[in-house]
């Protein structure tokens, strides 16, 4: 039986051996950004876009010394029962929930937890009662004072930092520790902060307006050690990189004089504001250093928007003709959007639409406006008393956000939300935004990075999964598409396909009015009780639906079951959550050894919607029963259903 250990006994070091960390980057909520069609569907090596760069940055301030283990359940199932003495778990703010219920699970297995991340940084109040130490603001001085601490038996509750740290103390990540072959991008560093005061952004509150860098040697060593690991591509995580455009410019020509150096081709993309367009020099680096992409935050094309919060960089010109000239260097552009803010109607949403469309970018992330915690937004909302405090306040990607807005109700902008989302991503307008980047692009920094067997297995499941499906009508807008007298963008034109499918597969998936599919649930459902039924009968098994907010039917297990109970659940399980809304909750109660490979089998069938698959095991069964976390939703802890 397990005995979970008191506070003070979990403070204690381990004697005669070194201290084991475990540190966690949570599974992520799908949202726009996962690209699981594409992913699963497409680039099939892959399991997750980015390593959690945060992670191998602590674990390299970690004592050397250490035992170190990392675990990204976006790639790899969570240890259950992991020899370790603490347990970090880092979390995003749309990581939260599952951060919480990690820390809980591990805590109260007798391991010593530490709440950290961006999230923690800005809510550390949250994670008090789930952690036994929270770790705020920046690692590079605070985290190895905890790690003092806890070798000398006395770690704190909490620690903040609250100073300037240099970033010439910040160490080469071990990205030894990361499964780097799993993710699509490796990740960078170069700079913290950002030099401009939009009202909305939580960056300048963790970073802090003045822009600090590591130095060239440093960016050195951790292209050499990525090199060595053979990746090619690597997104530079600043979220600004042109805060500082000098130094910008110094680190862009070295990246130049390193790859011809050492004969080895990057390929990058970064995120910066919008004003770089006006600096000629900058974009012709930018090319030459080999950025394919540059993520910026356009928001919305109305001036008098952008003055209103302090978003005065994107003023300098005409946002689409900064766009089209970024797009004549040969650079792709990938945009933020926000609707919602106080000068926003119902016809903003047209008004994003068209520029959208117009300015050719296909990778837009339109988000309803929301105020992050100790924001200057969230200050000035909450003084107006226009903050729901009920709302999720951590994930703008989704069809709902924590803000009142100002002219027009909350379920008219939440429903023309989801509109523009659908008119953005129907197979005539995914093919008018890569005509109308066409028009402007010069010749691709992006040239895809795959060797020719991989990218002609990539072009051919694109094919059969994406294009073939969707009928004459797609199979003609893909073709009016090819850049038949360009070949050498062709590259471009598949990722811009890949990218567009993968986020209406999103859309198709979640948006979805629940009540237009309740009597398709209702029949699945049916189906599924009359393949059980001798169970359900007998009391070995239930079955229930629940109508929430999405309808979920639960399954458990209330016996130990043979073989044949997994077979006949498998065909209406995989229906139901094929062709509905609905989420599924299995519950094992009770298993044994005989199991494993019947429910292996429908598990796997049911692994294509395994974010949509909740799983719950009894505490003593969770060491038998096979279930990867990183595919399923591992329930570890109560929820509210």
């Amino acid at each position: 039986m397990f005995l979970p250990l008191s506070s003070s006994d979990r403070r204690r070091p381990p004697v005669g051996r070194p201290v084991r960390l475990l540190l966690v980057n949570p599974k992520f909520p799908e949202s726009f950004w996962s690209f699981r069609w594409a992913i699963e569907e497409v680039l099939p090596r892959y399991r997750a876009l980015n390593p959690p760069l945060g992670l191998a940055t602590l674990a390299a301030l970690t004592p050397s010394h250490w035992e170190i283990r990392i675990v990204d359940e976006n790639v790899e199932p969570l240890p259950l029962e992991p020899e370790a003495d603490i347990v970090g778990v880092c979390g995003m703010g749309v990581q939260s929930a599952r951060q919480r219920e990690l820390l809980d699970y591990y805590r109260g297995r007798g391991h010593f937890t530490v709440a950290g991340g961006s999230y923690a940084s800005l809510c550390p109040e949250k994670y008090t009662p789930h952690a036994d130490a929270v770790v705020a603001g920046e690692a590079e001085y605070v985290w190895p004072q905890f790690c003092r601490d806890f070798e000398a038996g006395n770690p704190l509750p909490r620690y903040h930092e609250t100073g300037v740290v240099d970033l010439e103390d910040s160490p080469t990540p071990r990205f030894d520790l990361l499964h780097l072959d799993r993710y699509s991008t490796a990740t960078l560093q170069f700079s913290r902060g950002c030099p401009y005061l939009c009202e909305f952004c939580d960056i300048i509150v963790m970073f802090g307006r003045k822009p600090r860098y590591k130095t060239l040697p440093q960016v050195k060593r951790e292209l050499d050690a990525l090199r060595q690991a053979g990746v090619h591509k690597v997104f530079f995580v600043d979220d600004n990189l042109i805060g500082n455009r000098p130094a910008a410019k110094r680190l862009l020509r070295f990246l130049i004089e390193y790859q011809a150096r050492v004969d080895w081709r990057f390929s990058f993309g970064t995120e910066a504001s919008i004003n770089l367009a006006q600096d000629a020099e900058l974009l012709d680096l930018l090319r030459d250093a080999g950025f394919g992409w540059i993520f910026v935050g356009i928001e919305t094309a109305d001036a008098e928007t952008l003055k209103a919060t302090g978003k005065t960089q994107n003023l300098h010109e005409d946002v689409l003709a900064s766009v089209q000239r970024i797009y004549g260097h040969g650079i792709d552009v990938i945009a933020g959007f926000i609707v919602g803010f106080d000068n926003d109607t119902l016809e903003t949403f047209e008004r994003q639409q068209r520029f959208i469309v117009d300015s050719g970018i296909q990778v837009a992330m339109v988000g309803l406006l929301t105020a992050l915690p100790r924001t200057p937004l969230y200050q000035r909302l909450a003084a107006e008393g226009r903050i729901d405090i009920r709302a999720d306040g951590a994930d703008n990607t989704r069809p709902g956000t924590n803000i009142v807005p100002l002219r027009m109700t909350y379920d008219a902008m939440v429903a023309a939300y989801e509109d523009l989302y659908r008119r953005l991503l129907t197979d005539s307008s995914i093919a008018r935004r890569i005509r109308n980047k066409l028009q402007h692009m010069g010749t691709p920094v992006y040239r895809g990075g795959y060797a020719p067997a991989a990218a002609l297995g990539i072009v051919a499941r694109l094919l059969v999964h994406g294009i073939l499906p969707g009928g004459v009508k797609r199979w003609w807008h893909f073709l009016r598409t090819l850049p038949l007298r360009r070949p050498d963008r062709f590259p471009l034109v598949v990722s811009d396909w890949i990218a567009g499918l993968s986020m209406r597969a999103y859309v198709d998936r979640r948006f979805a009015a629940v009540a237009v599919h309740r009597s398709d649930i209702e029949r699945h459902l049916a189906r599924l009780r009359a393949a059980l039924r001798t169970y359900v009968n007998a009391g070995s098994a239930s079955l229930r639906l629940r109508w929430a907010a999405s309808p979920t039917v639960s399954v458990a297990l209330t016996e130990v079951l043979g073989p044949e109970f997994f077979h006949r659940a498998a065909r209406p399980l995989e229906r139901l959550l094929a062709r509905t809304r609905a989420r599924v909750t299995l519950r094992i109660d009770s298993f044994d050894r005989s199991q494993r490979e019947p429910l292996r089998q429908l598990l796997h069938r049911l692994a294509r919607h395994g974010d949509r698959v909740a799983i719950v095991v009894a505490d003593h069964l969770r060491s038998a029963v096979p279930v990867d976390s990183s595919v399923f939703d591992l329930v570890l802890a109560p929820r509210i259903e």
